[in-house]
């Protein structure tokens, strides 16, 4: 069943897409620090990919949790890491702590309120990757959800006026053309009914992802003009971004899993697998904001390549889930390709890129 309620992610939630809000990194930062954070994003996006898909396919005795619960829980851990990092800026001065997000939550209702239509969007896209690794290997969907740099890549020349260059809108072609491939059917054994159950199952994830895409490069656009536009902190954004997204969260659980609440629970079916996917999925904003803080778009590229791999090795070796063909091997080369050449920088100045250069922190 489809409940309408999740981060990356997605994360998100609390999290926006590095592809449209990356930071140039300068060059005092040491090689250590960009290479620590690239392995924290490979570490992080595979574990919680991975960690999911186990999480959705993993047979129970009893019953198993609710998305939406999951859900509501990341989006509470969210916010007590984002205050906690609050306290911290705030020299941990409980009163001024609280005087800083008076002033920025409260005092300012209208800047409040423009964190809502993410919140409610980062929801909808989190439930929907739920549904995919319900439905699709953790491989397949981690190649499939990078057409999120194609609708991050139209939203931002749409909503942004940004420019990209040559290389980058080839990039965009290497990656559609890998996407294609990568869903290429293939000729399976079994019945004629376990086919037609598979082929319904796959259609089921892939639109599911190609729905998060478009979720996330939207909603991840509209959160960059937002943070262009004032000087609040990240984290006071994401504490506001957090607030929406539990309530849309929680209102979303009652309306669709109301009935299974009040009879199990709202923590029905949790065990250590299942806290290990919350904890994760609210680390993921985390995450993110160190490598935006510390990594460039080199070094992104080269983490979402990375994860590709360690998610389709996993996958085949310990979840036994997944049957790599050559022409997924190739799709997949084509992918990590266009990331690398799409997050490549180029120094002519005809040459636009999609990223942040000025962000306010």
């Amino acid at each position: 069943m489809f409940a309408l309620t999740i981060s990356e992610t997605p994360l998100l939630s609390a999290n926006f897409d590095t592809e449209s809000s990356a930071m140039v990194l300068s060059p005092s930062h040491s090689w250590r620090l960009k290479y620590v954070s690239l392995g924290v994003l490979v570490l992080q996006t595979t574990s919680l990919v991975l960690t999911m898909r186990y999480s959705r396919t993993l047979k129970e005795d009893g019953p198993r949790y609710l998305a939406s619960s999951a859900v509501v829980a990341a989006e509470v851990l969210k916010v007590l890491a984002c205050t906690l990092f609050v306290f911290k800026e705030s020299n941990f001065n409980v009163q001024a702590m609280n005087q800083l997000l008076k002033e920025e939550i409260v005092n300012k209702p209208m800047e409040t309120m423009k964190l809502a239509i993410p919140a409610g969007i980062y929801t909808l896209q989190n439930n929907l990757l739920y549904v995919a690794l319900s439905n699709l290997d953790g491989a397949t969907y981690q190649v499939t959800y990078q057409l999120k740099i194609l609708t991050t890549a139209l939203f931002s020349v749409s909503m942004l006026g940004k420019r990209l260059g040559i290389y980058q809108w080839l990039s965009l072609l290497f990656l559609m053309a890998g996407v294609t491939l990568v869903q290429w059917p293939t000729e399976s054994e079994g019945t004629e009914e376990q086919k037609i159950l598979t082929a319904g199952s796959q259609f089921v994830g892939l639109m599911s992802v190609l729905m998060a895409c478009v979720s996330s490069g939207f909603a991840g656009v509209y959160f960059e003009k937002i943070l262009k536009e004032t000087k609040q902190s990240v984290w006071v954004r994401n504490i506001q971004l957090g607030l929406f997204s539990f309530v849309f969260g929680f209102v979303g659980m009652i309306m669709y899993d109301g009935q299974r609440v009040r009879q199990s629970g709202m923590f029905q079916g949790y065990n250590t697998i299942t806290c290990t996917v919350v904890v994760l999925q609210a680390l993921g904003g985390l995450v993110i904001a160190v490598v935006i803080k510390y990594a460039d778009n080199i070094l992104k590229g080269f983490a979402t390549s990375l994860s590709i791999i360690v998610s389709a090795l996993i996958s085949y070796f310990l979840l036994d889930d997944f049957n790599p063909t050559g022409v997924f091997f190739l799709g997949t080369m084509l992918v990590m390709a266009a990331t690398i050449l799409y997050s490549y920088p180029h120094k002519s100045a005809s040459v636009g890129t999609i990223k942040i250069e000025n962000c306010p922190t």
